[in-house]
């Protein structure tokens, strides 16, 4: 199977910018006339480059974002060059996302569903299928291995847990992505620690590292420990950051949609304890904003909200005020600012986006925030195989998804200028706004990779 690192990351970024017209570079995104000692590449990566390029080009939704985002940042010729070389170079590390989802097997699941399969079943199979079609299917895994090389991303915290505290539910996205890992262990390998990350970006590969959403718990409520001893085991398995909470309350604290806002409980205080000894990271992205403040006061460990806004940009309840965010801070920990239009508020695009950064990092340090990007690639594949599944009845709302309306619209091109391939823009865009190379350097993977470290400590 090919690897990402048949191309390399310079290389194909490079291609991938020269691609949208907006800067003469040559073959590893640097000014043309660039020599190949100065490159730092092998003699024949111009071809490699050209390879590249043409992939970009095939490729039009990859191609058309690129352009959105670019007209929107506007940078320089040279901010270009010195944000690509930049990226490159870098360990980049996402901080909360997805890996590029696959095309469904539309004649498959047209298949289950008229020969009477149940909502789990169906559910079931799309979810195993856009995960892991990757692995069986030629076409995904070009489509696959592609968004890699576009985003120049070395590691991704890996959504590797449905939503909830079940543990049989929790095991079967963790499960597909083991698989993953395990079959495509040359392309994108599985991170057990955060020096498998640095090997991966040493290697010229990619690499997940698992997040779950939501603590394991029996609920069979006899006492404390045995109520969370699925959580080691869970850590034994590779989950390196749980949710506390998803959008509702549970018995550990209250999410962002709950109205009453009623903070960390008692058994919530205990398992911050027990994740902090067990090394799990405390993620609370998806909290209240009391929840997410008590949690960050009781931590002994640096923690995040992994994927998040700024409150004092855009009111949401997705969003986190200052004071929460400077909680976290003061624990080591860091917030990631997620790429979703409506969150991010304003014309929610890539110049919003940067703007949530600024706040942090200006307010509470670059030590402290860092892209967690909570969007995916899905492959171009899928609009034709989704037009063979058959239409089902509208099901109810998911109890996960239950928040109150929100009347944000998304402007024209907006979610487009943050796609998941977009990564190298995002650094262009902070070379723009004058961050030092190794301020960007933190905010694009050092950040993550140290709290990463700080979890497993003493481990």
């Amino acid at each position: 199977m090919q690897s990402v690192d048949h191309l390399s990351r310079r290389t194909f970024i490079g291609a991938a910018l020269a691609a949208t017209g907006r800067a003469a570079v040559g073959p590893v995104g640097l000014p043309s006339d660039a020599s190949a000692s100065e490159a730092g590449v092998a003699d024949d990566s111009a071809a490699a480059a050209q390879v590249a390029l043409a992939a970009v080009r095939q490729n039009a939704g990859i191609h058309r974002a690129r352009q959105i985002g670019l007209a929107l940042l506007d940078p320089t010729a040279a901010q270009i060059e010195h944000g690509l070389a930049l990226h490159a170079d870098s360990l980049v590390f996402d901080v909360y996302g997805f890996a590029p989802r696959a095309a469904l097997d539309g004649d498959a699941l047209r298949t289950l569903i008229e020969q009477g399969g149940s909502d789990a079943e169906v559910g079931d199979l799309r979810e195993e299928m856009s995960m892991t079609r990757c692995v069986t299917d030629a076409a995904e895994r070009a489509e696959f291995l592609q968004a890699w090389k576009a985003a120049g991303v070395t590691c991704i915290f890996q959504n590797a847990g449905e939503e909830g505290q079940d543990p049989l539910t929790l095991l079967k996205r963790l499960a597909r992505f083991t698989y993953v890992t395990d079959m495509l262990r040359d392309s994108v390998s599985k991170a057990a620690t955060p020096d498998d990350i640095v090997a991966a970006h040493q290697q010229n590969r990619a690499c997940l590292y698992f997040t779950g959403n939501g603590v394991p718990l029996t609920q069979q409520w006899v006492s404390l420990p045995d109520e969370l001893r699925y959580l080691r085991i869970f850590f034994q398995l590779g989950i390196r950051m749980m949710h506390l909470t998803y959008q509702r309350r549970n018995m550990i604290g209250d999410g962002c949609a709950e109205p009453g806002n009623a903070g960390l409980s008692d058994f919530g205080r205990f398992v911050v304890s027990e994740m902090n000894r067990t090394g799990v990271i405390v993620d609370v992205a998806h909290s209240g904003w009391r929840t997410s403040l008590e949690a960050a006061q009781v931590s002994e460990r640096p923690m995040v909200a992994s994927h998040t806004t700024c409150t004092a940009l855009h009111r949401h309840i997705r969003s986190k005020p200052d004071d929460v965010i400077k909680a976290i801070a003061d624990t080591g920990g860091l917030v990631g600012i997620c790429c979703i239009s409506r969150f991010l508020g304003g014309r929610g695009d890539i110049n919003a986006l940067l703007d949530h950064v600024d706040h942090v990092a200006q307010k509470f340090g670059v030590d402290h925030v860092a892209f967690g990007t909570d969007v995916a690639y899905t492959s171009r594949n899928a609009g034709a195989e989704n037009k063979k599944i058959p239409r089902r009845q509208r099901a109810r709302t998911p109890w996960r998804s239950l928040w109150p309306a929100d009347p944000f619209k998304v402007p024209a091109d907006a979610a487009e200028s943050i796609a998941w391939t977009n990564w190298p823009l995002f650094t262009i865009g902070l070379v723009q706004r004058g961050y030092t190379d190794d301020q960007i350097r933190q905010i694009i993977g050092g950040n993550m990779l140290r709290v990463a470290r700080a979890a497993l400590s003493t481990t």
